[in-house]
This record gives C-alpha cells, structure tokens and sequence, in this order.
C-alpha cells in the first residue's frame, strides 16, 4: 500500500495504492494487501550493464515527446533490472496506464500492451520477481524522477517492471514542517529547496524506491499528466511509450 500522508489537505489524494502499484489507486478506493504468504522469492538479478563513468541512460519514446533518463548506479539492482527489461524489449507499446495532475506518470503493467478501452490496468507483471527495495537519501521524490512502483508487500520490495516519473507540485515551509512532524522524518536543506522551487512528491520517500532522473523532457511528464482521463486516472486515449538504451 502507498505510504499514507495524514497532512490533512492532500487527505484526498494521498488515499492511493499501488497494486504492482496498482496504479496508485482511485481516490478514496484502496486496494487490498496480498498475504505475506503470496510474496515471490527474489531472483538472481543480472550483472551491471552500465559504464564506470555511471553513464547508462534510457531513452524513452512516448506519443507526448521524448524523455532521457540516467539511472543511478547507488541502486544496482533495479538499475540492472531496468536496463535488462528495456534490451529484451519489454516496454516497447506499453501504455502510460495511470496518470495523476502534480503527482505522477506510471507505466510498465505488460497487460496494457492490448488493453481494451476503459479496462483498468496496473495488476501486471505479479508473475516476475519482486527488486528488494534500494532506498538511498540522496535519491529522493523532487519532480523527474524515475521511480518503482509496488504493491502492500511490508519489504516495500518493487514491482519487476512498473514504474512511475514524477511530476508533484511545489511546497511550502510550513508544509514540509507538518509533515516531518507526523511522519517523523527529517528534509535536508537540500531536499527543501527543491520541494520549495522544483516540486515533488515528498510523501513518497522512504517508501518507494527512485532509481534515475530525467536528464531531458522533463516537460513531456507534464503533458502527459495533464491529458484527458477517466475515473481509474487511465488516459482516455493510448499513450504508448519505446524504450532504447543510449550508448
């Protein structure tokens, strides 16, 4: 289940889940954990791909622009995994299926590849094993970064394949103050001045794991969020995304 927030005026949209992060459910609707019983074994991930100057970056192709992401090398594991999914071809025609104005863009559910019109989407991709969770305080949720989308499981282990860009809003002062407050964490200056001037979705860190950031395109997340969309937050029309590995 999504982290909730109890800073009272996002009440209502922080009541989101994901289910493989289940698309960070409706607002007011959540989405049931799965028994600790039903948690997969995790996988030998493969070795690093990227380069010792830490230079693998994803191009992402998407019918809104094109958006370049690096990936980080302090979170091998999903680095790699990415980076292994996007050689094989997985992404390529997978839809952005859940879409959410000054929050986020999530992708990645296989399932979305033939997905019929006002299908709700976000359960794929439960048969591949979970990336144990690689939470780094450097790598936080200020606006363009690439994170991992998960379901309820206590690890916070990471969906195989889904993930999500973030768009979130700007913050005040005051605002960090309440929620450092009730969720008993602790913003650096740093983070602050990028939740006060760049935007983010602070309420996210700590419970799931970003693993690159947007080095260009930032605006296309923007389009993106922004499009028409039904009441399950899936844009009303396909927006289809490719994925390559810059050399």
């Amino acid at each position: 289940m999504i982290k909730k927030c109890r800073f009272v005026s996002l009440a209502a949209l922080l009541v989101l889940s994901f289910s493989t992060l289940n698309g960070f459910s409706q607002t007011k609707k959540t989405v049931a954990k799965k028994p600790v019983a039903e948690l997969n074994t995790p996988k030998k991930i493969v070795a690093p791909v990227a380069k010792a100057d830490g230079s693998l970056r994803i191009k992402i192709s998407t019918d809104s622009g094109i958006i370049i992401v690096r990936l980080s090398d302090s979170t091998p594991l999903h680095r790699d995994n990415f980076a292994k999914l996007v050689k094989e071809g997985f992404y390529d025609s997978l839809l952005f299926h859940r879409v959410i104005p000054q929050f986020m863009i999530q992708g990645g559910d296989p399932t979305s590849k033939y997905a019929q019109p006002g299908i709700m989407l976000g359960n794929g991709g439960d048969n591949l094993s979970r990336i144990p969770a690689e939470f780094k305080p450097s790598l936080y949720h200020k606006k363009g970064v690439l994170a991992a989308a998960r379901d309820g499981n206590p690890e916070k282990a990471s969906s195989a394949c889904q993930f999500y860009l973030v768009e979130g809003k700007l913050w005040t002062d005051e605002q960090l103050n309440m929620m450092e407050q009730q969720e008993g964490v602790k913003y650096t200056q740093e983070q602050r001045i990028n939740y006060k001037t760049i935007g983010g979705t602070p309420h996210l860190d700590g419970a799931y794991t970003v693993f690159g950031e947007v080095e260009t395109g930032i605006e296309v997340i923007g389009k993106i969020a922004n499009v028409s969309r039904d009441a399950n937050n899936r844009p009303l029309g396909d927006l289809r995304m490719k994925m390559e590995i810059l050399q």
